[in-house]
């Protein structure tokens, strides 16, 4: 039997939380309610959440600055609650790694359905390796070791090259499913939190930026090998360092 889902809806509005702690429980959800990003994190640390529904203008640290957390230390999906006139704020969420956007006001039955999407989207996806889960970290492969807490990318000759956000989002998912291999979609889903358009070629162009970087030779590439018809694979063995 699979387990309840466990939501987490962090919003300053006690009305609003009530509203969605009911209506979520009432089809079959479990809930935690926050009212601040403080006590969104206190509620993380206590307990597994499966997703965080997150209000955007909160007081103290806003719902950007908590998602970019959430983004940098977990996999948990995140839905941006946001206001008809925020529509930057929505751009600068899903660049960051939000996974979906409800605006307000709003009904709870297509929050709900927005809800069970990302769910089963994210549930789709290859796990990262439990040995390799921690946010800060070391990740050597090949001639290369990464640094993930400073997102620094270092060759055998001490020399570092400069990696792009969207790189390093890239590296670090493939060095954490090594020999996994990883539809476009998958990794769109994984680095972006989004879904492909049709014709989307934003992960293949990724990719061949990342294979100049650290290929030997990116015309014949061994490490990011492409898997016709399937995506891509990270073919390196990848070890955590202290």
């Amino acid at each position: 039997m699979e387990p309840t889902p466990h939501i987490l809806v962090v919003d300053d509005h006690q009305e609003i939380r009530d509203l969605l702690a009911r209506y979520l429980v009432k089809n079959g959800l479990r809930v935690s309610t926050a009212g601040s990003s403080a006590e969104g994190r206190q509620t993380l640390k206590a307990a597994a959440v499966d997703l965080v529904v997150l209000d955007i203008m909160m007081p103290g640290e806003d719902g950007l600055s908590f998602c970019r957390h959430l983004r940098e230390t977990t996999d948990t999906p995140v839905i941006l609650l946001t206001a008809m006139a925020e529509e930057t704020d929505r751009i600068v969420g899903l660049e960051i790694g939000a996974d979906d956007y409800v605006t307000k006001p709003f009904n709870p039955r297509e929050l709900l359905a927005r809800i069970k999407s990302v769910l089963r989207r994210a549930n789709s996806l290859p796990r990262q390796r439990e040995e390799m889960a921690g946010a800060t970290q070391k990740l050597g492969f090949d001639r290369w070791v990464l640094d993930v807490d400073r997102r620094e990318l270092v060759g055998t000759d001490g020399v570092a090259v400069p990696l792009s956000t969207a790189e390093f989002r890239l590296l670090a998912t493939f060095l954490k499913r090594p020999r996994v291999v990883l539809s476009r979609q998958q990794l769109l889903d994984l680095t972006s939190g989004r879904a492909a358009q049709v014709f989307d070629r934003s992960i293949d162009n990724q990719v061949s930026r990342l294979r100049r970087k650290i290929e030997p030779d990116p015309k014949a590439p061994t490490i990011i090998k492409t898997v016709w018809g399937g995506g891509y694979t990270f073919a390196a063995d990848v070890v955590e360092l202290p």
